[in-house]
């Protein structure tokens, strides 16, 4: 027994001794686990708390940047510059640009315009026009920072993610009305370099963007900063957060506060009951609280990688944005440097793009714009780039390409996917695109340069008639200068259009009785070094700078006044669809009539057949409302166009004018056909018809026997100045036969536009 005995107790002191082990090793490993598992919990939120501070400085800073850029997309303009000096100031034209825009644009909330003496001129608040007095009430803030402008030229923010400023500017956080603000400060300059300001003498556009509670809530929203606000001091909750909000002479205006996420303390939370209540779990718990941590670490990496990709590529597409592309660019070029490669730029323009928007929506705009990304980056190699600049801008960058040739295949399929139908919801959308291109190292090597070139040979493609592609050549360049020259010396003219431009009147006579029936205004610049200008020179020009409304407005009131002299004749006034499609153009010209006391019916507006056949809905409105005021239509040079029975049916002309590419080819078998079906469908349609362009008597002969109304044309007379306008009709009185005068050699040699 006592053998047994020993035995047994020998047995049974191993129990003994490792039982308070087993428990003393348990409790460490649990103490352990918890210690861990504590630590962890707060490292995590450590993290976490200090990934959102950098996260809410990069907002306020990025906000803070996004205010001078939003700026810099009216301020940098030279209608802006032109449009602060008018007196007195076109309040509607600011509005519309540096006002109320802005409010519905960025949500800026008021906006400020100094003269140059720093007095304010304009102000807006809330999305509607205020006295610029109210300017009182934030000029101790933004007093100094307009006066640190005038100084000196502040170089623009370039961090790391920051994209270059365009014009010199200043920016601030301030509390303004009680509030937290952003303010920024920038000059309203050329967008040209063709307008001369001395620096400090600028007028000065002021935005503010108070950090209400609408902004904190966006943000705490968009960047999960729960309950984000402002405050003026931080309290000592220990559940809270907050930054001081500084400006940039450290002053501290305020705080944001907000309940930072606990990733660590929420899971602490909810396992550490259940891990002491179930020991023997603890292993378990263990693996799926690492789990769980490891879930967290990977989502607070995820979100910090998923705001680097927002910053460098599109939201809509998905594509590289302007700043990446840039970027990519940039190392692209180099590589073109070290190595003497070949490098192909490409800057792609949607085609009636703006019509899908307008007739479909914008969000079937959105669905065509992700599809040609899709198209787009199909059809280059997985190491070129496609990128979208903004709306439907696109840019591509093929890295060396085997050749030029190569360069025109990709941009060959690229048009002919462009051209392809989208299938947008129920309906199908057809556009087409314009290309340019700029290839390194042969037209530049510098980024800004080629950048230049590529959409200056993207002009060119959209000017030869669109749905083509251009490389670019050093006569583009030219072309640019003189067409810069042509708009410097055309806003001269312009300054004093009395001085340069003149107007001359080409008589349109009646078949029936030979007499003058009317007169077309023809319009000339009298260029102080190159002689007269016909308009073909410079029309284009005018129409791109927006100057055609200045220069039609001046035509069309001289050619009123120059008709007092001619009571019984019509009045022929050539206009550009840019100025019918302006909202004042109705309006003009009943004031204008009035003016001169001229009767509605006297006055003809002429449109040339493409232009009307393209027009918008905003052209054919104002036609339709001067035709109620008692004004005519003609539809000029008809027969050249694309022009249809329908077309000229819905916009109600009045008049049809044979182009005189037509009448030249009378003396012909197909050209005589082709005018008299011209004269028969105007006839059927009850149009009147008036021949350009008659040069000889055979003409004049067939149109009369074919039955036109009315011609005009240097066999008749050459277009002529208003006082011997007022010679010829004071000699064909008491003459019912046609008057005519002889073209002298140099009249026949003019081209008449």
């Amino acid at each position: 027994m006592s053998g047994q005995a020993s035995s047994y107790q020998a047995g049974k002191r191993p129990v003994h001794v490792l039982g308070p082990s087993i428990v003393i090793s348990f409790l460490a490993v649990v103490a352990m686990i918890v210690g861990l598992l504590v630590w962890s919990g707060h490292e995590v939120d450590r993290v976490a708390n200090n990934r959102d501070r950098a996260l809410a400085r990069m907002v306020l800073r990025e906000s803070i940047e996004r205010l001078g850029h939003v700026q810099e997309s009216s301020t940098i303009w030279d209608d802006a510059v032109l449009q602060m000096r008018k007196r007195p100031l076109d309040l509607d034209w600011i509005d519309l640009n540096l006002g109320i825009w802005f409010n519905e644009y960025a949500g800026i909330d008021e906006v400020y315009v100094l003269s140059p003496q720093d007095r304010p001129v304009y102000g807006m608040r809330d999305g509607r026009r205020i006295v610029p007095e109210n300017y009182i009430a934030v000029e101790d803030v933004v007093a100094p920072m307009v006066a640190r402008l005038r100084r000196s030229e502040p170089v623009p923010a370039q961090g790391s993610d920051a994209l270059p400023m365009l014009s010199p500017g200043v920016s601030d956080l301030a509390v303004l009305r009680g509030r937290p603000a952003i303010v920024s400060v920038k000059p309203i300059v050329s967008d040209t370099g063709a307008i001369r300001q001395r620096p400090g003498s600028e007028y000065v556009h002021v935005g503010v963007t108070y950090l209400d509670k609408r902004y904190f809530n966006r943000i705490g929203a968009d960047y999960g900063l729960d309950e984000a606000r402002y405050v003026i001091a931080p309290g000592n909750d220990p559940d809270e957060t907050a930054i001081p909000l500084q400006a940039q002479k450290g002053a501290v205006v305020g705080y944001m506060v907000w309940r930072p996420f606990k990733p660590g303390y929420n899971v602490i939370s909810s396992v550490g009951p259940v891990l002491l209540a179930v020991l023997i779990l603890s292993g378990i718990i263990i693996c799926l609280l690492a789990n769980r941590l490891a879930r967290r670490t990977y989502d607070l990496e995820q979100s910090r990688s998923h705001a680097e990709h927002q910053a460098m590529h599109d939201a809509l597409t998905g594509l590289a944005n302007r700043a990446m592309f840039e970027n990519r660019l940039e190392a692209a070029l180099a590589q073109c440097r070290r190595h003497n490669t070949l490098l192909a730029l490409l800057y792609i323009d949607l085609d009636q793009f703006k019509q899908v928007n307008d007739s479909l929506g914008h969000p079937a705009g959105d669905r065509l714009i992700r599809l040609v990304a899709h198209r787009l980056s199909a059809e280059i190699r997985g190491y070129d780039m496609v990128a979208r600049l903004g709306g439907d801008e696109f840019a591509i960058l093929l890295v060396e390409p085997e050749s030029q040739a190569a360069v025109e295949r990709a941009c060959s399929r690229i048009l002919a996917q462009l051209e392809r139908p989208f299938d947008l919801a129920s309906t199908q959308a057809f556009i087409g695109g314009s290309i340019g291109v700029a290839l390194a190292p042969r037209d530049s090597l510098e980024r800004t340069e080629l950048t230049r070139k590529a959409d200056i040979a993207l002009y060119q493609a959209k000017m030869d008639g669109r749905g083509r592609y251009a490389f670019f050549t050093p006569n583009m360049d030219e072309d640019v200068r003189q067409r810069e020259t042509i708009n410097r010396e055309l806003r001269v003219a312009l300054a004093d259009c009395d001085s340069q431009l003149r107007l001359h009147y080409q008589p349109v006579y009646l078949l029936a009785t030979g007499r003058v029936v009317a007169v077309e205004a023809l319009l000339r610049w009298e260029h102080p070094e190159n002689g007269l200008v016909t308009p073909d020179a410079f029309i284009r020009t005018a129409e791109e700078t927006g100057h055609i409304e200045v220069l039609g407005n001046w035509v069309l009131r001289k050619a009123m006044n120059d008709a007092r002299a001619w009571p019984d004749l019509r009045i022929s006034v050539n206009v550009s669809p840019i100025q019918v499609r302006s909202r004042l153009f109705v309006t003009t010209v009943r004031r204008i009539l009035q003016e001169t006391d001229i009767a509605p019916s006297r006055l003809e507006i002429e449109l040339t057949e493409t232009a009307l056949m393209s027009a918008s809905l905003e052209v054919t409105e104002a036609l339709h409302s001067l035709r109620e005021l008692g004004v005519t239509c003609a539809l000029d040079d008809f027969g050249t166009g694309y022009s249809s029975l329908s077309h000229i049916r819905d916009i109600a002309v009045d008049r049809i004018k044979i182009d005189r590419s037509f009448v030249n080819a009378v003396d012909t078998v197909p050209g005589a056909a082709l005018v008299e079906a011209i004269v028969s469908l105007a006839s059927a349609n009850g149009l009147h018809l008036t021949a350009e362009g008659v040069e000889t008597r055979a003409q004049l002969d067939f149109l009369r026997r074919v039955g036109c109304h009315e011609v005009q044309g240097y066999f008749m007379a050459q277009p002529l100045a208003a006082e011997a306008v007022t010679e010829l009709l004071q000699g064909q009185r008491g003459s019912g036969w046609l008057h005519v005068l002889p073209a002298t050699d140099a009249a026949r040699n003019e081209r008449v536009a």
